[in-house]
């Protein structure tokens, strides 16, 4: 009855064939054969994941040399079949202009026990192996996993979104389109603030609002990178860049008003405005800026507040020519360019443009 089968599919005549298939079905069951018709039925009725699953498991349960070439051969069929219609989504998803734009695709944090599901439906979407699709989803913070036009970011998102990997995508021109104001000093608090600081343009203004249009607070440290001589293993001098201290930088979010108002340790003028702490002269600036911090929180008692920079900027560090399309708004004197600037406005721009 097999070849039977066999010359049904010949004949494309897939009603006998599946006719046929049931009954050997009831009869034999376990017949690499009939297993191997069944995934060729599967295939043509277009139920290509039933296929593979049968295509896979004839590739480890027989020893058939004829079953296991077509089964490779069916496999090698739905793949290009597969790669066809995801390069077809790929095209459309960025044909229009505004799909082209550089964006970047940032998958979110998993529990252990939610990776070992998440990571074969990851690992099938991105066409990955299941090891490397685990190693890849974070545990910790957010991971920076892709770059490129927002189109096909979307297209990806989409598809892991409905498989329950949590991620977002969103475009740089978004975030460049921020307007970043740097507080020199809070000049009054009461009913409303204002605050000193300084636009785009390094010009100095002030900015009147009210403590309830701040929706978010994001902290983080900026390292600030020094040249030292040092004894190398051998004992001779040598040149090196080490980090010998960190900025503490904290924006504040006004997204009524698309800006963000930036604040950094060393940049803040504790001797002006507004009387933070008592000014004593051994106040250092960790002292006056830990005090800052806790004025502010008291100020604003339920505003979210994210603080997870570090772990993310590290997995974006190396992203060089997307980090050159960000200008940083970061004032800090540096002997050298450094990603770490245009790496923390990019955090705080995610934050400002998908969660306020």
């Amino acid at each position: 009855m097999i070849e039977q089968v066999a010359t049904a599919f010949e004949r494309k005549d897939y009603y006998t064939a599946a006719k046929l298939l049931k009954q050997l079905l009831t009869e034999s069951p376990e017949n690499p054969w009939v297993q191997f018709y069944l995934g060729q039925l599967h295939e043509v009725s277009q139920k290509r994941q039933e296929a593979e699953k049968i295509y896979r498991q004839l590739l480890r349960s027989t020893t058939n040399t004829k079953i296991l070439t077509q089964a490779r051969q069916g496999l090698q069929r739905l793949q290009e079949i597969k790669q066809e219609e995801r390069q077809r989504a790929i095209t459309k998803a960025t044909s229009e202009p505004s799909h082209t734009e550089l964006g970047v695709l940032i998958l979110k944090p998993l529990s252990q026990e939610l990776k070992t599901i998440a990571a074969p439906k990851f690992a099938q979407i991105m066409q990955l192996d299941s090891y490397t699709a685990r190693l890849i989803l974070p545990s910790r913070g957010w991971r920076l996993y892709r770059t490129g036009q927002v189109g096909e970011l979307k297209y990806y998102g989409t598809q892991l979104q409905q498989a329950g990997i949590p991620c977002f995508w969103t475009t740089i021109a978004a975030i460049q389109q921020i307007q970043v104001f740097q507080v020199k000093y809070f000049s009054e608090s009461n009913p409303q603030l204002t605050v000193v600081c300084r636009n785009q343009e390094n010009q100095l203004g002030s900015l009147t609002f009210d403590w309830s249009e701040v929706t978010t607070r994001v902290v983080g440290l900026l390292p600030i990178f020094e040249e030292v001589v040092d004894r190398n293993v051998r004992g001779k001098l040598e040149r090196k860049t080490q980090t010998q201290d960190y900025a503490q930088f904290c924006d504040l979010h006004l997204p009524d008003r698309h800006c963000i108002l930036r604040l950094y340790d060393h940049g803040y003028e504790f001797q002006q405005g507004v009387e933070i702490t008592p000014q004593v002269s051994q106040n250092t600036i960790r002292i006056n800026w830990n005090s800052l911090l806790e004025w502010m929180e008291q100020h604003l008692p339920q505003v979210k507040i994210w603080s997870d920079f570090t772990p993310f900027a590290e997995t974006v560090l190396d992203q060089t020519e997307m980090l050159g399309n960000i200008q940083s708004h970061i004032h800090l004197f540096r002997r050298e360019k450094t990603n770490w600037d245009p790496a923390f406005h990019l955090y705080s721009g995610l934050i400002f443009v998908n969660f306020t």
